[in-house]
């Protein structure tokens, strides 16, 4: 094997060197991602910049380039807390958040790579214990879910607002109860159900006594003005007009011989 030219050596270090320098200077920041920038020999963190945005960059090999998603998250939570009379409750909640983009500098200076765990986590926690620490296990089960819901994401939002971190929304996923108290819940809202079952036959049937009476005066007063109004000289003409529609039908023979009371013909038989 033939010795390389002296002059090949020192070319295939510097290939070998250049090489080395452009894989640590090649930055690469996928989609939903930004970069924050370390200068070694500056300043150190770079906060008075917009962090680095998606694609590939190339930056000196002696500084360092550190990596964040700012797509929203999510985390689930499983706190115990205490209600307002001081039982047990067991409750999972869902945050979903991100990272503020525009002080992912100062996020990063100030809170590190692992803020989840330092900043927005503990600070869940503490606004749920205060908020479910207004409320009885009652409402926590049934009607106040979507309120406490709401109290957990506005006083976890001001505990977070100056921390560089943006808090989306708060889910209640599960509230679960000591077994007796739960099952104590159920049968109050059963019996609950019932009650107002039963006060809405009461007055469905309280309503319909009130249309028959309605209906009853209405018939009276009817029959009263009917009433007065007839007189003997009606009744006479409507007996009259009466027979004369009966001997006229095909299905009865008619014989009148005189007239009765008021001098009304006498109907005495029929086929």
């Amino acid at each position: 094997m033939e010795k390389l030219p002296k002059i090949g050596i020192p070319v295939i270090i510097l290939l070998m060197l250049a090489v080395v320098i452009i894989a640590k200077s090649a930055v690469t920041i996928d989609s939903g991602e930004a970069g924050v920038l370390f200068e070694t020999f500056g300043d150190g963190v770079v906060t008075d910049e917009p962090p680095m945005g998606e694609g590939f960059h190339i930056v000196a090999p002696w500084n360092k380039v550190f990596i964040y998603e700012v797509r929203q998250q999510e985390i689930v939570e499983n706190m115990q807390v205490l209600s307002s009379n001081g039982l047990d409750i067991k409750l999972e909640a869902s945050a979903w958040f991100q990272p503020d983009i525009s002080n992912l500098g100062n996020l990063h200076q100030q809170k590190g790579q692992n803020y989840v765990s330092r900043v927005l986590q503990p600070a869940i926690r503490s606004a749920a214990r205060s908020v479910v620490g207004r409320y009885t296990p009652e409402q926590l089960y049934s009607s106040k879910r979507d309120a406490i819901q709401i109290e957990i994401l506005e006083e976890t939002q001001n505990i977070v607002s100056d921390q560089f971190v943006q808090l989306n929304e708060i889910l209640i996923r599960d509230v679960t109860l000591p077994l007796t108290i739960k099952d104590a819940i159920e049968r109050k809202l059963k019996q609950e159900q019932e009650s107002l079952e039963y006060e809405f036959r009461l007055v469905t049937a309280s309503k319909e006594a009130e249309k028959v009476i309605i209906e009853a005066k209405g018939k009276a007063e009817s029959n009263r003005i009917l009433s007065a109004s007839l007189t003997d000289k009606i009744l006479q003409d409507k007996g009259i007009d009466a027979t004369i529609k009966l001997s006229e039908s095909p299905n009865s023979k008619v014989i009148v011989i005189g007239s009765g009371d008021a001098g009304l013909p006498l109907i005495l038989g029929n086929n």
